[in-house]
């Protein structure tokens, strides 16, 4: 089990709206590098997918991608976005349909859409500029440097590339700790969403439940 040492720097991939325990993750470290020429993610899925939930339950929404470009040969900053499908216009109805009554909607929404609609080319910049917009939001003390990975860095840092936001468990000391969801009542506590999930149910009280994810797991270990 890799273990998250407070104040130790990580390294992890671009991510959109990564999940809530990725944002853990990050707290837990403080100071986080993200490698953009990353190129070993399998298929992606994290770099330009992330979980909501709504009405209908947990929705999968997709950041369309340029033919080609989301091959495993090709770097993270070469990775281009297709605007393919109206997926922006797709992705803000779904938003507005599983949060629009959600506590903290009304206060994140002109800004959210904004980067949402922004006409970004670069799958980093709309990443890099989503992320940015959560930290914020939220005024998390994490500190994110987008730069390539040397020796360096690796030999002061916890890698995670590849660990956070898969398809297969990341065993990492991060519990899942419940906070309140719009749609609990329908489908029950969801863990795994989007760190939007949480930024618009519970707001700046988010960074209670995150601090939390790896406190008590923490503590259960000793």
């Amino acid at each position: 089990m890799t273990r998250l040492l407070l104040h130790k720097p990580i390294v992890m991939g671009s991510t959109t709206a990564g999940s809530v325990r990725c944002y853990a993750a990050m707290l837990a470290a403080g100071r986080v590098y993200i490698d953009p020429l990353e190129r070993h993610l399998p298929l992606r899925h994290s770099h330009h997918r992330y979980l909501v939930e709504g009405p209908n339950g947990v929705q999968k929404l997709t950041v369309a991608l340029t033919a080609g470009t989301n091959a495993m040969p090709v770097p993270m900053q070469e990775v281009t976005i297709s605007e393919h499908g109206n997926w922006r216009h797709l992705h803000w109805g779904a938003l507005y349909s599983a949060y629009g009554k959600s506590p903290y909607f009304d206060y994140i929404a002109p800004e959210l859409k904004a980067v949402i609609d922004g006409g970004q080319r670069s799958l980093l910049e709309f990443n890099t500029q989503l992320q940015q917009l959560i930290i914020d939001f939220l005024d998390l003390p994490i500190h994110i440097v987008t730069t390539p990975i040397t020796p360096a860095i690796l030999a002061q840092s916890t890698d995670l590339r590849g660990r956070l936001g898969g398809k297969k468990p990341d065993g990492l000391p991060i519990a899942n700790v419940p906070y309140y969801q719009l749609w609990a009542t329908r489908f029950g506590f969801q863990p795994g969403l989007s760190i939007l999930d949480l930024l618009m149910n519970c707001g700046r009280e988010a960074v209670y439940t995150l601090r939390d994810m790896v406190q008590q797991q923490g503590a259960s270990a000793q």
